[in-house]
């Protein structure tokens, strides 16, 4: 039983690595399928709400799919409003930024009393017509990867609500074994779940606003664009709010010339993000998500690694999926509590 034992634990550690490098090589395949996993639960309510309504299943799942679409859609939207916005600077901020680095680079000059760029320098001189040509096939290929990652999210939907992958059987067969176990976990994965991602959503949504607005009110450009950034990268647990105050702080640097006001605005758009994400999200979250920072932390470097945004996006979802899972067996209760944290919640 001891060498069995032995045995079965190497196996695991020699399976975990594999597992891993699957996901990353295959990541094609298991970014639409485990996202259209959560967009799938979103709409099970509905689903079911419309089957005791004697709504046939076709028509509920176009309903569920025309409601998909007419998000992407939306989305598609503010993208153009936020490039009209870009296009109609009309090169007058790229003059704003030179104008801004050259003064900036002629006080470090001035201190340190040596000379870093040439007279002829302009901040032109550093789009070269290749780089603009790499950019633009860069952005071809962006475009036709989302667009195919858009489509397959689609499809999985289908499968998902038409139940031709059932999530509850798949449990019952593979993991759970037991019929009243896995039902009782996917219920609790289903609430748990469709509340983060309705919350997420949420807040994320009054955050974009609420930068939006700041940048709008203090004159910082293209405040479409930063307010939809500050939507999309909030949805990064912990580091999306840092990462979109530090890049507007250093954006609006360029453009506000007073540093009281410069220093005003940045207030004002740290003070929207922890009013929406340190005290509004994890009120209405609850205890259900009381997750350690150190497991958050590390669950968005594996996922970041392994699927890049998308997977930074998804890794407090996935999360809390294992820890669901992990706590129907006696003996991984011990790792649950683990990627659990009494004091320290989501946030």
């Amino acid at each position: 039983m001891k060498d069995l034992r032995t045995t079965n634990i190497l196996l695991l550690i020699l399976v975990i690595p594999f597992i891993f490098y699957l996901l990353k090589v295959l990541s094609f395949i298991f970014i639409p399928l485990v996202s259209s996993m959560f967009i799938a639960l979103l709409f099970l309510p509905l689903m079911r709400w419309l089957g005791k309504k004697k709504v046939p299943k076709p028509v509920s799942i176009t309903l569920v799919i025309l409601i998909v679409i007419g998000f992407f859609r939306i989305g598609g939207k503010l993208i153009q409003l936020s490039s009209r916005e870009i296009m109609a600077t009309d090169g007058a901020f790229l003059q704003k930024i030179e104008i801004k680095l050259r003064s900036l680079i002629h006080s470090i000059e001035s201190f340190f009393g040596i000379d870093f760029i040439q007279a002829d320098y302009t901040l032109e001189n550093l789009l070269q017509k290749n780089n603009m040509v790499n950019n633009f096939s860069s952005i071809l290929d962006f475009v036709g990867n989302t667009l195919s990652t858009t489509l397959m999210i689609i499809f999985f939907v289908v499968l998902w609500l038409a139940e031709s992958i059932n999530f509850e059987k798949l449990l019952n067969s593979t993991i759970l074994k037991k019929k009243f176990v896995s039902v009782k976990a996917f219920r609790k994965i289903e609430k748990d779940l469709i509340q983060f991602i309705k919350v997420k959503f949420m807040v994320s949504l009054f955050t974009g606003i609420g930068i939006g607005l700041a940048c709008h009110f203090f004159d910082v450009s293209f405040p479409i664009f930063w307010g939809l950034f500050a939507f999309v990268i909030n949805f990064v647990q912990m580091v999306g709010s840092f990462i979109s105050v530090i890049l507007l702080a250093l954006f609006s640097f360029v453009e506000i010339d007073l540093l009281s006001t410069w220093f005003f605005f940045v207030l004002s758009i740290t003070a929207v993000q922890i009013l929406f994400g340190a005290v509004l999200e994890p009120i209405f979250m609850g205890k259900s998500f009381s997750i350690n920072i150190i497991t958050i932390l590390v669950m968005l470097m594996l996922w970041g690694y392994l699927w890049g945004v998308p997977g930074m996006i998804m890794a407090i979802p996935i999360t809390v999926f294992v820890k669901i899972i992990l706590e129907q067996f006696p003996g991984t209760k011990v790792i649950a509590s683990l990627l659990s944290g009494n004091e320290t919640k989501l946030m």
